[in-house]
């Protein structure tokens, strides 16, 4: 059987994307295998003449479909844009499901996002390792946060050691967020290891993924990751995380235009789109919390059709086997302390049984007015913010922080950061402190806040 791959890359106004490209066929071991296809959500000064400039060529377009669509060739690689101008993109998920529905039965396929450095033989490396998971797995999935990189770094620069993808927090919207870390003891590992969670910006499976866990193009952003975990663990999918380095990803793009510097109210209000990314999101998120029933949220009256769980193991399963709990925003403690995942975990026959081997994961938005502070800011050397129970008890200490972090988080008038932790169940946050301390370690001054 060939060993075809189909990439999906969903880009928006990136600059890095022709470069993506081109790393990412000219590092592959069998470029004639690979099927790229991207939606390219562009403003009008970014044109097709810069693929044929970088070396781009057989060129033709079709339109069958609600976009026109260009096919070119690069070293044996097809490449099909989806050209999609800027204003009338609906989102990440969105631009995700269009490439999708363009899924013509190849073996495997790879998502990404379209800032990227390949691995020499990234495709055969990748392949090697999907395939040696078979004996333990009809359907396994190897994703996971990448390495960063900044464009324009020497290649020899570039970490080597493989990073995981773990718990982070809830977040105030509900939706479950993750973190990057390092994997240990990484030289030692023969094989992927378990996971729990998916990243989008890299995800290589057995092609069909791309139709039994199809993105929900209601999506906007927040929430895509959790709720793909969830959808592929109940279609049966097995999550891996790589134990050798593919790709590398870049993660802080400060300077690039996003979708929301675009999708603005005021852009709704002149026309120039149909919605601001403010109601894309809020729909995306309540969709979100009934999906997976965050916070108890009921999925009654909505049908996710083709978008919803899957029926080959259930949503409490995945949620044993995870470590976390929607309905209570909690998290086993190994989960937290980045451990893996425990297969078979059988789920609890009870409600309060299942939060008795819970924390509850608490993310709260910290703020004090500038009139609080300015006046000790010159002897200001670190703080720490602090959660407290209503009779004053201390529940979580913070990290200590340097100066600096505090003056990054003052915004116009207010010091504005969030706090995360976790407790037991019976520990209820009543109010925090943000304690000011000088540079001997002397308290300045603690502000409180009620929660």
């Amino acid at each position: 059987m060939e060993r075809t791959i189909f990439v999906q890359i969903a880009s928006y106004r990136d600059p890095q994307l022709i470069p993506t490209l081109l790393d990412l066929i000219e590092r592959a071991t069998r470029p004639d295998q690979l099927r790229i296809v991207v939606c390219w959500q562009h403003a009008l000064d970014e044109t097709i003449g810069a693929f044929f400039t970088n070396g781009f060529s057989r060129w033709h377009a079709r339109h069958d479909g609600a976009f026109p669509t260009h096919t070119l060739s690069y070293r044996d690689t097809t490449v099909e844009l989806i050209d999609v101008p800027h204003q009338q993109s609906q989102g990440a998920c969105w631009a995700r499901n269009l490439i999708q529905q363009q899924y013509r039965d190849e073996r495997y396929t790879l998502q990404l996002d379209s800032h990227h450095y390949f691995a020499d033989a990234w495709d055969e490396q990748a392949i090697a390792m999907l395939e040696s998971l078979r004996p333990r797995s009809a359907k396994p999935l190897l994703t996971t946060y990448l390495p960063g990189f900044q464009p324009g770094a020497q290649r020899d620069t570039l970490a080597h050691r493989p990073t995981g993808l773990y718990f982070q927090r809830f977040m105030p919207e509900g939706v479950l967020s993750l973190r990057s870390g390092w994997l240990d003891n990484w030289q030692a590992l023969e094989a992927p290891v378990p996971g729990a969670f998916y990243s989008a910006h890299f995800a290589f499976a057995d092609g069909h993924f791309a139709v039994d866990v199809r993105h929900d193009p209601e999506y906007f952003f927040l929430g895509e990751e959790i709720s793909i975990a969830a959808r592929a663990f109940t279609h049966g999918y097995d999550i891996y995380i790589p134990h050798r380095v593919l790709a590398w990803h870049e993660y802080t793009r400060a300077s690039r235009v996003k979708i929301w510097d675009d999708h603005t109210p005021e852009a709704q209000a002149s026309g120039l789109v149909a919605e601001n990314w403010h109601v894309r999101n809020d729909r995306s998120l309540e969709r979100n919390r009934a999906l997976l029933g965050v916070d108890g949220a009921s999925s009654d009256g909505i049908d996710f059709g083709p978008y919803g769980l899957g029926t080959e193991r259930t949503l409490a399963q995945y949620e044993a086997y995870a470590g976390i709990s929607f309905a209570h925003r909690g998290v086993r403690r190994g989960t937290l302390d980045g451990l893996p995942p425990l297969p078979d975990t059988p789920v609890c026959a009870s409600d309060e049984e299942y939060k008795a081997t819970l924390l509850r994961a608490h993310d709260f938005r910290v703020w004090a007015h500038r009139a609080r502070f300015t006046d000790i800011l010159p002897q200001l050397d670190h703080f720490r913010m602090n959660a407290h129970a209503q009779d004053g008890t201390v529940i979580h200490h913070g990290e200590m922080l340097d100066a600096g972090q505090f003056h990054k988080h003052i915004k116009r008038e207010w010091f504005d950061m969030h706090l995360y932790f976790a407790t037991g169940f019976e520990q209820v946050p009543d109010h925090y402190t943000i304690e000011l301390f000088d540079r001997d370690g002397t308290l300045l001054r603690a502000l409180q806040r009620s929660i």
